[in-house]
């Protein structure tokens, strides 16, 4: 069964920094994509940042710059740097591979003075 899990959320001010970690587990292979979306009230879930298990990475237009996604095998991170107050919201793991997706349970930022 696969699992992912979060951790590294919290609140910060505008300017500040974050880092969110997911460790990926059930699987015998590193294979696949992983990343990060993001649910802000009231809105859609959006992504954020992803990374194959090449090292091919996208992001989002508004993160370009403040934000780096890593990967080391079956663990992901996303450092978030000079946050701003819309990029709170909810972010979630994700991971894609064999035309399967799965999802972690979410851990949120909120960035406010």
């Amino acid at each position: 069964q696969v699992q992912l899990v979060e951790s590294g959320g919290g609140s910060v001010q505008p300017g500040g920094s974050l880092r969110l970690s997911c460790a990926r587990s059930g699987l015998s292979f590193s294979a696949g994509v992983m990343g990060w979306y993001r649910q802000a009230p009231g809105k859609q879930r959006e992504l954020v940042a992803s990374i194959t298990s090449g090292g091919s990475t996208n992001y989002a237009d508004s993160v370009k710059g403040r934000f780096t996604i890593s990967r080391d095998k079956n663990t992901v991170y996303l450092q978030m740097n000079s946050l701003k107050p819309e990029d709170t919201a909810v972010y979630f793991c994700n991971t894609q591979f064999f035309g399967n997706a799965y999802w972690g349970q979410g851990t949120q930022v909120t960035v406010s003075s």
